[in-house]
């Protein structure tokens, strides 16, 4: 139990130290003066890649609360 939380402390560091740019919006993003609008991509990016994980998560949660009341 010790291991799996601190597996998921370090996950969750490394998670927000992430950057999401594929090469070549970094390349287009970092030839502009003010970094804002590569913030924002970042944020745009990071945002569209939580919303699929965050629902095969539920659905696996539902899925997993079905399975254990059936069995009782």
């Amino acid at each position: 139990m010790k291991t799996k939380i601190i597996f998921l402390l370090f996950s969750l560091f490394f998670y927000l130290e992430s950057n999401a740019q594929c090469a070549m919006c970094r390349a287009v993003l970092e030839s502009e003066e003010g970094q804002t609008t590569a913030e924002g991509i970042n944020d745009g990016i990071v945002y569209l890649m939580a919303v699929p994980y965050i629902l095969v998560g539920g659905i696996g949660y539902f899925i997993y609360m079905k399975y254990k009341t059936l069995k009782k």
